[in-house]
């Protein structure tokens, strides 16, 4: 069985399911979620994705992120997928979420209600290389002049929220 995603309203009210593949087709509105973890330098992990990803394949992104299954909530869906892609564990907690647009070179829209998780560890991963390439820890700072100078390395969404994760995450 095709791994199916929850459709949502701009409420974030699940509205159906849908196999994800088909959903970045159609651009549908769906739930996300994005994982943020932070080392004790206050550094984030940052993962490149896998080259073989559907789309987005070799561009640096947030620690980890996909989609919560139908019956898995948020949290659940963060602390699987994180264990899934990085090898690791983090004691996650919300942080806030945000909806955005983007389409992709191959046609694929992502089109979502993002929630975002903030974690601390100062565990190394342990790459799933079907998921992920690579991985550095980066200070906030500099992550923001590697957009400004590179932008073409990195996912849209992780472009597209980072001032609301400084901003959260300096209120801590």
């Amino acid at each position: 069985m095709k791994e199916q995603i929850i459709l949502v309203d701009v409420n974030d009210f699940p509205v159906g399911y849908m196999e994800k593949l088909e959903a970045h087709q159609k651009g549908v509105l769906h739930r996300a979620f994005s994982v943020f973890i932070f080392n004790s330098k206050n550094e984030l992990l940052l993962q490149q994705r896998a080259k073989n990803k559907y789309h987005s394949g070799g561009l640096w992104t947030n620690t980890c992120c996909s989609h919560p299954r139908p019956g898995e909530n948020n949290l659940e869906a963060a602390n699987r997928r994180l264990m899934e892609e990085m090898g690791m564990k983090a004691d996650l907690s919300y942080a806030f979420n945000f909806t955005y647009e983007a389409e992709f070179n191959n046609g694929l829209i992502e089109h979502e209600l993002d929630h975002v998780f903030f974690g601390k560890s100062d565990l190394i991963p342990v790459l799933n290389r079907e998921e992920v390439e690579d991985f550095k820890y980066l200070s906030l700072s500099l992550l923001k002049e590697e957009l400004q100078y590179k932008p073409d390395e990195y996912t849209p969404w992780l472009k597209i929220c980072l001032e609301k994760v400084i901003e959260h995450y300096q209120s801590l």
